[in-house]
């Protein structure tokens, strides 16, 4: 059974950072796609960014370009999301999801987030 764990989230200033962490097992880690999808309060589920565990190819939510940046790490099947200059808007649970098919199209992925398989959640308050 496909297991993602997530975790570091928190409570944290506006301005400040956040590093969440994705453990992944029972999986078929190569050649897939991975995100990060949030659900803020009384909001829609949004993936704010995704990358190829195939390659290098990331792809972000405007509303957290060059802020987040998503990261790898292929020996240990873990997927990162370093989060900086953080604002209110981004309180949200923050879920680690995995692509269900090999080569899942990341971009595709991103705008509709259909993952096939979720991790439990780890909460990001951002308090101004």
């Amino acid at each position: 059974q496909v297991q993602l764990v997530e975790s570091g989230g928190g409570s944290v200033q506006a301005g400040g950072s956040l590093r969440l962490s994705c453990a992944v097992s029972e999986y078929s880690y190569s050649n897939k796609c991975m995100g990060w999808v949030r659900q803020g309060p009384g909001k829609e589920r949004e993936a704010v960014a995704t990358i190829y565990t195939g390659g290098s190819s990331t792809y972000y939510a405007d509303s957290v370009k060059g802020r987040f940046t998503i990261s790898q790490d292929n020996a240990n099947n873990t997927v990162y999301l370093q989060m900086n200059s953080l604002k209110p808007e981004d309180t949200a649970m923050y879920y680690c999801a995995a692509g269900s098919f090999d080569g899942s199209w990341c971009y595709g992925l991103l705008l509709s987030a259909d993952f096939g398989y979720w991790g439990q959640g780890t909460q990001v308050t951002v308090s101004s």
